[in-house]
């Protein structure tokens, strides 16, 4: 089985997937987790610090585990039409330095990435790993406005 650093050691910063935010959208996943004026009401969010509506960081980040999950699932499927097995990858036992860096405003399109890391055994589980990887997002003008490290557990 290939392990993830070998899968990804050819590979720098991937582009995993990109995502539309409309109004519709922040103001949908606001009302669910983010009842802030400046993500729920525009002309509210006209007169904030933002100037317009704009998505939760949390909307933003789930966007990235939206992508991410897309992008895995037809990593699987390449890597098993060339005759290869996937990594099994598990939960991310947490994540580390999440910044928002740019608000993401109604209709700005935001592409994803990721980069490997490094990845480690564990010593209390043979077989299994944990990899960290670098995750961001850039709006359509190649601005920056996300960016976290993740953990995530590979296992057998």
């Amino acid at each position: 089985m290939m392990t993830m650093e070998e899968f990804y050691a050819a590979k720098s910063r991937t582009v995993i997937g990109s995502l539309t935010f409309t109004a519709e959208d922040i103001i949908r996943f606001a009302t669910d987790f983010d009842p802030q004026p400046f993500h729920l009401d525009a002309e509210a969010a006209r007169h904030s610090l933002f100037g317009g509506l704009c998505a939760s960081g949390w909307h933003t980040c789930a966007g990235w585990m939206q992508c991410f999950v897309k992008f895995w699932r037809n990593e699987q499927r390449r890597l098993a039409a060339e005759g290869l097995k996937a990594p099994n990858l598990g939960p991310s036992p947490g994540f580390r330095d999440l910044k928002w860096l740019k608000p993401v405003y109604a209709d700005d399109t935001v592409t994803y990435f990721v980069t490997f890391l490094e990845s480690r055994s564990l010593a209390s589980k043979p077989g299994w790993r944990v990899n960290t990887i670098l995750c961001e997002g850039e709006n359509q003008h190649g601005e920056a406005v996300i960016r976290f490290e993740s953990k995530v557990i590979e296992f057998v």
